[in-house]
């Protein structure tokens, strides 16, 4: 069973930047992709960023230019780094893990990022 735990959350001041970072654990060496979705209130889930497990990086055209995705394989971990931020990017951010083959995802607990003045 994947676990997913997330940290590096916070309030940070429009045009700042934060990094958030997620650990797993449990994964078994199948294709994969590893990435971030976010939710604000009265909004549904939506992408941020993905990397599969040979560094293929998808961004959502709001964050492209603003947010780097990496992730380090040999300690499990995915990160964002977010630069450039926005009131609109405030929300509750998600780490996903998803086998690609299976489709089968799973989520972290979540991690909140505040931007405002």
């Amino acid at each position: 069973q994947v676990q997913l735990v997330e940290s590096g959350g916070g309030l940070v001041q429009p045009g700042g930047s934060l990094r958030i970072s997620c650990a797993a654990s449990g994964i078994e060496n199948r294709p994969n992709t590893m990435g971030w979705y976010r939710q604000a209130p009265g909004r549904q889930r939506e992408l941020v960023a993905t990397i599969t497990n040979r560094q293929n990086a998808n961004y959502a055209d709001s964050v492209e230019g603003r947010f780097t995705i990496s992730r380090d394989d040999a300690k499990s971990t995915v990160s964002l780094q977010m630069n450039r931020l926005e009131h609109e990017d405030t929300a509750v951010y998600y780490c996903n893990f998803r086998y690609i083959y299976t489709d089968t995802n799973y989520w972290g607990q979540g991690t909140q990022v505040t931007v405002s003045s």
